[in-house]
């Protein structure tokens, strides 16, 4: 009989209907709200990643030294579709901007520029969304992100020619409005904030959870196949003659 040890092999067995029952379960929208469980541990994650991804204050302070600063950049644009509402938030900001053969060529005061970037990431990562799309006077469905997206698009290419002009510091400074400022704003829009401190027991429980779940699956495969004679044991050392 293939079954050598019935009752470890039973023991194994009952863990692993339990371990699937549970497993089902986590995809079943039975953990309120309108996901499942791996949803709500997602959003979870989420609210507690926005509550420590704030950093835009930061950003405007760098961003201050970079008033009066004049510059004049090309820059590449992978998505033509944004072009039109990048040159519109650029003109917004007060820079001159063309796009022509795949690139904008734009014209400005650096400082300002970035804090209108700045201004419309702040908005969109803090839930105000309208503000932006007043702002613009957009129509158009998602407007909001859609303004904060084409901003990256153009920042984004402009790092590598501010380099090229040997403008490190100003591209260091471009760099940090799209990484702290617009991808944070745009990422996080829609999602609450909260802390990991108003959140410590949903958040220890979970990961204890995670850590007996999987200890769970392991001893159902190892008592079963325990009880069918493949375990691991110690080898017996040989004698010499």
């Amino acid at each position: 009989m293939l079954i050598r040890n019935q009752k470890l092999f039973n023991k194994g067995l009952m863990l692993m209907a339990s371990f699937l029952c549970i497993f089902v379960s986590l995809f079943l929208p039975i953990w309120g709200g309108a996901g499942n469980g791996l949803d709500a541990a997602d959003n979870m994650f989420n609210r507690l990643s926005k509550g420590s991804s704030y950093f835009i204050p930061g950003v405007q302070k760098q961003v201050l030294e970079m008033n009066g600063k004049q510059v004049t950049v090309t820059a590449k644009i992978k998505d033509a579709t944004l072009a039109p509402r990048a040159v519109e938030n650029l003109v917004k900001a007060g820079a001159t901007a063309e796009f022509k053969d795949g690139a904008i060529t734009y014209s400005g005061d650096l400082g300002k520029i970035l804090a209108a970037a700045l201004t419309d990431a702040d908005d969109l990562f803090n839930d105000r969304g309208p503000a932006v799309v007043a702002r613009y006077g957009a129509t158009e469905k998602d407007a909001e992100k859609t303004i904060v997206k084409a901003w990256w698009t153009v920042l984004d290419p402009s790092i590598k020619e501010l380099q090229k002009q040997k403008m490190i510091k100003e591209a260091k400074v471009v760099s940090q409005v799209n990484k702290r400022g617009l991808e944070p704003g745009y990422n996080f829009y829609g999602i609450k904030s909260e802390k990991v401190l108003d959140n410590v027991l949903p958040l220890v429980g979970l990961l204890v959870f995670y850590v007996i779940y999987t200890m769970w699956y392991g001893y159902a495969i190892f008592d079963m196949f325990g009880g069918i004679g493949l375990g691991m044991t110690k080898s017996k050392a040989k004698s010499e003659a």
